[in-house]
């Protein structure tokens, strides 16, 4: 199990989504249980985000929003077979542009609430996050659009 780890993070020192691998190996299998997975994933991070926010730290608070909502963009792309999961699929990787042109992809399909979801995130990745000029009081406001996404696509998720 040691030799499983010290690969998984040499593979990550590389850049490389070891998650992501595994859930595409997953989802060839169990599309479906790839896909609540993701979701499942997301609101891990979530539980780590709301941590941060607790131990007053809106740097981490808010790269674990902006990973849980990849993860929702991720498993809704991959819900609703949109162009851009195919081209993540063929590219081999999700690119930030692609969780872009996802995010407004599927909300043409489902609603705002995956824009405002992404946005936020986003803003919390390079404001929060990159920049760190963002407070707990404002990465707050960002992490509620963050748990409404989540949210409405544990709805779909589940209910289909």
């Amino acid at each position: 199990m040691k030799n499983v780890v010290e690969l998984a993070r040499r593979l990550m020192e590389r850049g490389i989504d070891v998650v992501d691998v595994l859930l595409t190996a997953l989802s060839r299998e169990d599309p479906e249980g790839a896909i609540r997975e993701r979701i499942n994933i997301a609101e891990a991070y979530m539980a780590e985000c709301r941590e941060y926010l607790d131990k007053g730290d809106p740097v981490q608070a808010s790269e674990k929003a902006y990973k849980a909502a990849e993860e929702v963009i991720k498993a809704l792309a991959e819900k609703f077979k949109t162009v851009e999961y195919q081209e993540a699929l063929r590219e081999g990787r999700w690119y930030t542009y692609l969780l872009s042109r996802a995010s407004k992809t599927l909300a043409s399909q489902l609603g705002d609430w995956v824009l405002d979801g992404w946005n936020s995130a986003y803003d919390l990745h390079v404001w929060g996050f990159h920049e760190g000029k963002l407070t707990v009081d404002y990465v707050k406001v960002g992490v509620r659009k963050v748990e409404t996404m989540i949210n409405e696509a544990r709805g779909i998720i589940i209910k289909q």
